[in-house]
């Protein structure tokens, strides 16, 4: 009994330190991993660059995510555990590095041109619960900058039917085309998703007539280019080492009667050449997890999601520093921008921790002996053998001591020379446990119990025998099947009262980590 109270106790440990880890080390181990990048050959001292943290793909799950209803239990349970992971990232992660800008890439809801206005409108106060927008420990004076996704408003065949989705978005998150400073650096915010758009299209025009406005020209900081959707790249470009699909192909579906763009997840090359000939960006930051230099030497930055549900393993997020520029006209970005890519805890991988470990638990507790690990074969033997190796180096220690902490006395012989000549000590001869004195005699008593053991009875063993053979195979078995039938039940009265004590121990634990992270503060 006890050793399955060890196992018990031992179990509730493992429980505890796993929770701990993967609900909130796992964050904390993410933010010691990364920093704010910086160039070793900047003149500029670190404090001198505006710091931006960058988010991309937050997606939110809704209906229109797994195809089932908004009440199902299994949308709300996936809904909530993906939001709970943003949030700790968020908060946990992001905000401890203190920027002073934060940059949402585009993809802030899953089905957002979809929704009703009351769906939109629940996902936008659970995105800013999730950022914390809504909290008052939020500095007031950090500006936020959003980029338009396709998740947001669809793409230009859309919205020619549906441009209501357009002014939905603007009244919550500003316009889709603006352009704002940080350093000396510009960040330009193009909507991707209208370039390619019908000729007569109002929203292409719109964005293309901005873009226009920004002549290189007129600014003398370089220029950042932030776009949803990539620039063109021939196909079977590689995408990078973070991605799971090794080459990503041009796809583009144009919609019926030259309604524009239905689909696409690059930019056509003819508006790639267009917006590089007209912005001549130093950087072109987009949302997707590749990074692949442009033809015109200008380097395509890109981000992953933060969102562990779009099935990327390796969730991450930006942090980029802009710096004061060296000369006008520079496009040196080893002194203007440098970013560094920061990667979140895997949540899958945490996840399927707790599968393995709740596997190997049931396993422990069903098939550990009842005597614990002694009652296995050749295991007394193990102990046995390491118990001598242990007083075998327990007595070697002892004499040497004894050699060590001996008396000497210096002897002289006849040439003159001194020895040391250690003493020898005489021992009291100790009394035998076997004997002890009677009274005024010298008698000694032994133990003599050996002798006067009972011998068996011969008589009984047969009758016990006899009885034995005349018994019947059918009580035998009854015998045999309700000894097993009761060693069974006592184990799994153990395992269940086992489970009982490591659930109570560990789920309020795991509850107020969830918690403890879910509440605004």
């Amino acid at each position: 009994m006890q050793s399955a109270t060890r196992l018990t106790l031992l179990l509730c440990a493992a429980w505890a330190a796993a929770l701990l880890y993967g609900e909130m080390g796992a964050y904390w181990a993410s933010y010691l991993a990364c920093s704010w990048p910086s160039s070793s050959s900047s003149s500029s001292p670190p404090n001198n660059h505006v710091k931006v943290a960058v988010v991309a793909d937050p997606q939110l799950m809704d209906s229109t995510s797994l195809g089932l209803p908004s009440s199902s239990v299994a949308l709300q349970a996936a809904e909530f555990y993906t939001d709970l992971n943003m949030r700790r990232s968020f908060q946990s992660t992001i905000l401890p590095f203190k920027p002073d800008v934060v940059l949402f890439l585009g993809d802030h809801f899953d089905g957002g041109p979809y929704m009703s206005d009351e769906e939109w409108q629940e996902s936008l106060f659970r995105f800013k619960h999730i950022f914390s927008l809504n909290e008052q420990r939020t500095k007031p004076q950090i500006p936020v900058y959003y980029l338009s996704g396709n998740h947001d408003i669809g793409y230009s065949a859309f919205h020619s039917v549906h441009p209501e989705v357009l002014s939905r978005y603007e009244k919550e998150f500003g316009p889709r085309n603006y352009q704002f400073s940080a350093g000396k650096v510009d960040f330009v915010v193009v909507d991707a998703q209208t370039l390619d758009g019908a000729k007569k299209s109002k929203e292409r025009s719109s964005s293309w007539e901005f873009i226009k406005t920004l002549s290189p020209g007129n600014a003398s900081n370089p220029k950042v280019l932030l776009t949803h959707i990539p620039l063109y790249r021939p196909d079977n470009s590689p995408c990078g080492p973070h991605r799971s699909s090794p080459i990503i192909n041009q796809r583009v579906s144009y919609a019926a009667l030259d309604q524009g763009i239905a689909y696409q997840n690059y930019l056509t090359k003819e508006t790639s050449d267009l917006l590089l000939s007209l912005l001549k960006p130093a950087m072109i930051m987009t949302n997707a997890q590749s990074s692949t230099p442009l033809l015109l030497g200008q380097l395509q930055s890109t981000l992953g999601t933060i969102s562990w549900q779009q099935g990327n393993l390796y969730p991450s997020f930006m942090l980029l520093s802009a710096g004061p520029k060296v000369s006008q006209n520079s496009t040196d970005l080893e002194h203007e921008v440098v970013t560094n890519l920061c990667f979140l805890p895997k949540q899958t991988h945490i996840y399927v921790w707790y599968i393995c470990q709740f596997v190997v638990t049931i396993l422990l507790l069903v098939f550990w002996p009842t005597n614990g690990l002694s009652s296995l074969p050749y295991m007394n033997t193990f102990v046995s053998f390491m118990r001598s190796v242990g007083a075998e180096l327990l007595s070697r220690t002892k004499e040497k001591d004894d050699e060590e902490d001996g008396e000497y006395d210096m002897i002289f012989d006849a040439e003159g020379s001194m020895h040391l000549v250690k003493k020898v000590v005489a021992k009291t001869p100790s009394a035998s446990s076997d004997s002890r004195p009677t009274g005024r005699g010298s008698v000694v008593a032994r133990a003599t119990a050996g002798k006067h053991q009972l011998e068996p009875d011969s008589s009984s063993i047969h009758v016990d025998m006899g009885s034995e053979m005349t018994s019947e195979d059918g009580g035998k078995l009854a015998r045999g099947s309700k000894s097993r039938v009761r060693k069974v039940l006592q184990r799994l009265f153990r395992v269940i009262q086992s489970i009982v004590v490591i659930a109570a121990l560990n789920v309020p634990l795991y509850m107020m980590l969830l918690f403890k992270d879910w509440i605004d503060r």
